[in-house]
């Protein structure tokens, strides 16, 4: 029995290829049931006219599905649905009945409901995207990472693709990270001291967990990075918020007994300050005193397209009490979830056993492929691609927020993707955010990164790498408007 010609259609919102959407649409139809075994397929002929492509793709598509067992040719006959072909379970749904189980009860631990940052799932589509951490697609290397990406998909890296690492990380990332990456912030570390993570946030989630327990006192910046204290909150300990001034984190302020402490030193999150030097050794100086383990979060360094950055704070410790966090999500893309932590061995030791226990190690098919992607100098080009747009995005908003009178309340010395606002004191930026939507402009209301109950809510955030650079001075006019209103 022939298959109606009319069951076959091209999802409009497909981002393959032609020939994978084909193959995709009748794999498709087999695993839900639609197209049973022995059926015949509509001839490549056909089937082209019908989707008005070309008939080499269908034909290309047709022997891909042969080949995986989805279809099989008969002469002259034409193709049909395989008796090999998977074939869909066949249940009867269970009636939906009432659950029983208090969950409130049953829950031992809650990890929901805290301050988090949050944008619509279509932010995309909002003309004035100003929000922070989104990779504009103009400015990723797609064509070298993906080439990248099938580079390790080869016979020569099998292993790296399928081995179960355990507790290890791919040697050539290792190494790259080791010889290139660290060096660059004055830091020198053998391969034992360095962890691959799934991003910055797993990695701040090891170390909280290795670190801390109900009877230690974490301090960390107030504002913060939200996902860090949802982190320290999960961890039980004692928290100890200090607010950040103008150079960042005041070691002076950091109270006695404190056992860990968190900061951003080369671009605080969310103000974009940066520590100056003498503090950062001030800030040595005061967890040396008080026998405490520094975390140093350096995100974002790459992009300091105004000044040079400064040398890490880690590449100042002698005492080996700071402990090193670095991401790749930031400069390549959120997806890839890819990090790294640098430490002392004792510590590296027992993080490392951690993640083995819950999520073994990152997948050696992604780090193999960041390996060739940083090896092969297509991340040193991005990052100087991504630095000169970012530093006109950002010269664009400076003259943007100076001719419509809005006010910077953090302003970063060496770079980042956003800017650090104050509204006026009786403003509510939750509010304002709420009110700009309606007018296609997103901004990221400030009150998430502070610690307590009374705390400021006329802060937001505007970032800048998302937003096309046309649009820049109007978003900010739009967002002028409505606070002056």
């Amino acid at each position: 029995m022939a298959l109606p010609i009319e069951t076959f259609f091209l999802s409009a919102n497909h981002q393959g290829t032609l020939q994978s959407q084909v193959q995709q649409m009748i794999a498709h139809g087999i695993l839900s049931g639609r197209f049973g075994c022995g059926e015949k397929l509509p001839s490549t002929r056909k089937l082209a006219m019908h989707l008005g492509i070309s008939r080499i793709t269908v034909t290309l598509a047709y022997t891909e599905l042969v080949a995986s067992d989805y279809l099989t040719a008969r002469g002259r006959s034409g193709y049909y649905v395989s008796d090999n072909a998977p074939v869909p379970p066949v249940y009867q749904p269970q009636p939906q009945g009432s659950e029983s189980v208090d969950w409130s009860r049953a829950i031992g631990q809650r990890f929901s409901g805290g301050q988090t940052l949050s944008k619509p799932k279509d932010w995309a589509q909002f003309r004035y995207p100003f929000i922070y951490g989104q990779t504009d697609p103009q400015l990723f290397d797609h064509a070298n990472w993906r080439q990248c990406a099938l580079q390790a998909l080869g016979q020569r890296d099998f292993l790296a693709l399928t081995e179960d690492y355990f507790d290890r990380d791919d040697p050539q990332l290792i190494e790259f990270i080791q010889r290139n990456s660290l060096p660059r912030r004055g830091i020198a570390a053998n391969a034992d001291q360095i962890l691959i993570t799934m991003g910055a946030q797993n990695a701040l989630w090891l170390t909280a967990q290795v670190l801390l327990t109900q009877r230690r006192t974490a301090a960390f910046e107030d504002p913060c990075y939200p996902a860090l204290r949802e982190i320290l909150t999960q961890s039980r300990c004692h928290m100890a918020p200090v607010r950040v001034d103008h150079k960042g984190l005041p070691p002076d302020a950091i109270p006695p007994q404190t056992d860990a402490i968190f900061t951003t030193p080369s671009h605080q999150c969310p103000t974009t300050t940066t520590m100056p030097m003498e503090r950062r050794q001030a800030l040595l100086d005061r967890a040396r005193d008080l026998d405490a383990l520094i975390i140093e979060d350096d995100y974002e360094f790459e992009m300091s397209f105004l000044a040079p950055p400064s040398p890490a704070l880690k590449s100042m410790d002698a005492d080996g009490r700071v402990i090193y966090v670095g991401s790749f999500s930031k400069s390549l893309f959120p997806g890839l979830r890819l990090g790294f932590l640098v430490g002392s061995e004792p510590f590296i030791r027992e993080a490392r056993a951690l993640r083995a226990s819950v999520l073994r190690h990152p997948p050696g098919h992604i780090q193999r492929t960041a390996a060739y992607f940083l090896s092969m100098g297509h991340y040193d080009a991005q990052i100087r691609r991504m630095g000169a747009a970012l530093h006109a995005r950002r010269l664009a908003m400076q003259a943007a927020i100076d001719a419509h009178g809005l006010e910077v309340a953090g302003v970063g010395g060496v770079g980042g993707s956003s800017f650090w606002m104050r509204a006026p004191v009786h403003t509510d930026t939750r509010q304002l955010a709420t009110r700009l939507q309606e007018d296609s402009v997103l901004i990221e209301p400030g009150h998430a990164f502070f610690s307590g109950e009374d705390t400021p809510r006329n802060f937001y955030r505007l970032g800048y790498s998302s937003i096309p650079p046309a649009r820049i001075t109007e978003g900010i006019a739009r967002i002028a408007n409505v606070v002056a209103a």
